[in-house]
């Protein structure tokens, strides 16, 4: 069996969940749009930049879900997923995951955008594991502040091993490992793998990517 690890935004995504959300609240009147997006922005360039403190970002991104009840957060994300979600998956995209999934192989969206976002749109792709950045929640309400670990750089391999300790696996109990990302904050996880796979990456990753004979594809 091989394990195949899928990057979210910019990957399986041709855009970037997070700050799509973020956009969304905006555009419904949920969050202020001269602070927010500003902030949101400044954040998807730090991200970019690698420079993201992403505990501050997620103090930015948890927060609005912290601030409503679950069933109106839940009728926001359907609208969120036609409006903005559906429009990114690519055909392409759809196919390669498609694939691995008949061949058999072990199949997980790995993304640090946490999971109330995300886990709709890996079931959207038919993927049953999702290691995500998870939100704290409290009698049935989230708290604005991260559970355990964040999903991000070297935090994806540690989650992604507690993933597979989870389950009784380890790293050696798969013929390949693969990791699809576009970004060069997923280098960790990338060098983790046996077959690292860069797909539209970002300059830095490009150049990584060639200078080191990983594939380098695209999803369109």
């Amino acid at each position: 069996m091989e394990l195949v690890l899928f990057d979210l935004d910019n990957t399986l995504l041709d855009g970037d969940s997070d700050y799509e959300w973020a956009q969304f609240l905006i555009e419904q009147g949920v969050l202020e749009r001269k602070s927010y997006e500003h902030r949101n922005q400044e954040f998807f360039e730090q991200y970019k930049a690698g420079r993201l403190d992403i505990y501050a970002f997620l103090d930015f991104q948890l927060a609005p879900l912290a601030q409503y009840p679950r069933a109106q957060l839940d009728a926001w994300h359907a609208q969120f997923m036609t409006l903005k979600i559906l429009p990114i998956i690519t055909a392409e995209s759809r196919r390669l995951v498609m694939r691995n999934i008949r061949e058999g192989h072990l199949c997980a969206i790995v993304t640090a955008t946490n999971s109330f976002v995300t886990a709709p749109i890996a079931r959207e792709f038919g993927v049953a594991h999702l290691v995500a950045t998870e939100p704290e929640e409290s009698e049935g309400r989230f708290t604005g502040k991260v559970s355990g670990t964040p999903c991000f750089r070297e935090g994806k391999v540690t989650r992604v091993e507690q993933w597979l300790a989870a389950q009784g696996r380890r790293w050696n109990d798969f013929s390949e490992s693969r990791f699809y990302s576009d970004s060069h904050n997923d280098l960790p996880l990338l060098e983790r793998v046996s077959h690292p796979i860069a797909v539209r990456p970002d300059p830095s990753l490009e150049q990584t990517a060639l200078s080191r004979g990983w594939d380098v594809i695209a999803l369109d």
